[in-house]
């Protein structure tokens, strides 16, 4: 438990996290509305331990903005560790490469695929 929380909170602190006043910055919104998308799928938040959320900057580009609620419906959850753990985690099904890194290279169909089979 001690090395999922110190996982966690690495995480939180990674230099591609931002505060939910910088998401909103980069979404062109407002806090509020950042909180509302997290609580929908919209996007991805990971809950700190303390009060508000963490964001990867990434899913606001465009082909991940674009997927990120796919996923969230695909996977049956809102949840963004659960999220942010399916993105990042290399797959077989991908060549060993993570889901994140596919949509980047412009896999989106396969990997919403593996997400749709994987949350059945």
């Amino acid at each position: 438990m001690a090395n999922s929380l110190a996982a966690r909170n690495e995480r939180l602190a990674a230099d591609d996290m931002v505060s939910t006043e910088e998401a909103a910055e980069l979404a062109n919104t407002s806090r509020v509305t950042i909180n509302a998308w997290i609580e929908k799928g919209r996007c991805i938040g990971l809950a700190q331990t303390k009060r508000g959320y963490r964001l990867p900057r990434w899913q606001f580009e465009p082909r991940m903005w674009a997927l990120i609620p796919k996923l969230s419906t695909a996977l049956a959850t809102k949840d963004g560790w659960a999220l942010l753990a399916f993105l990042e985690v290399p797959q077989g099904a991908l060549g060993g490469i993570s889901p994140r890194v596919a949509i980047e290279r412009g896999m989106a169909e396969r990997v919403l695929a593996i997400a749709e089979q994987e949350g059945n």
